[in-house]
């Protein structure tokens, strides 16, 4: 499939389209920011009014979107992908949680478009670098026909199931570690710090033993240290997927007790007026609970 629908050119979608240009696919582009289309238009995409125009014009249409409801409303809604003359495939590249990925592939198959849930990892850095994780599920001839668009920025590419929303479950899974990770972690070195340690010196360490992780790595070891708070994903997003991951894990059958928990310190930040901050703004909270900082 060369003609290519891209919906939500947001700070990764935008690179993400850039990727799929360059790879040499014809882009169909559509968002609500104009200054977003324009550079995209700049590339040679195609700029279009609205996701049915995307749908009339690509067999393929993958989107990039903040929160399950604008998911919903693109595919399924008024002027929405379902109602294309072209599509034959749909893939959701967002964190929306199983229960919304079944529910939009439902309301697809009336009209016989196929329907992948694709969620990434990697955050910003690997939207621009091209090096995202990407997990798939869905059926497997709509995966084989998109992979070499999914290569073109994603490193980890793997199919990892037939179910709709099984791709959906694994992002939850991940982010959710990271999320608790960084909670936890943050507890531990703030302890250390307040015992007369040097943070540089924890970190140093724990990244040289077993308590190493991508949060000691390059959450805290990169980033927070230096006091920068710019991972690159907001807060109100990671408090989003944290609720969605608690709910489905509920809804399956299985507790997430000590998950639940570490979700509470984000839902702490948000009330505090924090949504649009980065999400490591959850170790700002911690370090005032404490009364010290990791900091060098």
């Amino acid at each position: 499939m060369k003609d290519i629908g891209f919906i939500g050119l947001g700070s990764m979608g935008a690179h993400i389209a850039r990727h799929l240009l360059k790879a040499g696919f014809s882009l169909h582009v559509h968002d609500t920011n104009p200054k977003a289309l324009a550079q995209c238009a700049e590339l040679g995409a195609v700029v279009h009014s609205s996701p049915t125009d995307v749908a009339d014009c690509a067999e393929a249409v993958l989107v990039c979107l903040p929160t399950p409801d604008i998911v919903k409303a693109v595919a399924l809604g008024e002027g929405g992908l379902v109602h294309g003359k072209r599509i034959r495939v749909y893939v959701d590249l967002s964190t929306t949680g199983p229960g919304m990925a079944r529910e939009v592939a439902d309301g697809l198959a009336e009209r016989q478009i196929a329907t992948l849930d694709g969620p990434l990892a990697g955050g910003v850095a690997g939207a621009e670098a091209g090096t995202l994780s990407v997990m798939v599920s869905g059926v497997q001839w709509a995966f084989e026909a998109l992979e070499p668009a999914f290569k073109s920025f994603g490193r980890n590419v793997v199919h990892v199931g037939d179910g709709v929303g099984q791709g959906q479950a694994l992002k939850l899974i991940n982010n959710m570690i990271v999320g608790a990770n960084l909670v936890v972690a943050t507890e531990a070195i703030l302890f250390g710090v307040k015992f007369g340690l040097s943070a540089d010196v924890i970190l140093k360490m724990l990244n040289a033993s077993t308590g190493r992780s991508f949060v000691t790595e390059e959450i805290l070891g990169k980033n927070v240290i230096d006091r920068e708070f710019s991972f690159g994903f907001r807060l109100e997003l990671m408090r989003k997927d944290l609720r969605l991951c608690v709910s489905e894990a509920d809804a399956a059958g299985a507790p997430m007790m000590v998950s639940a928990l570490a979700k509470q310190f984000y839902e702490l930040a948000h009330a505090h007026g924090h949504a649009l901050e980065d999400m490591t703004v959850v170790v700002k909270e911690l370090e005032a609970a404490t009364g010290v900082e990791i900091s060098r």
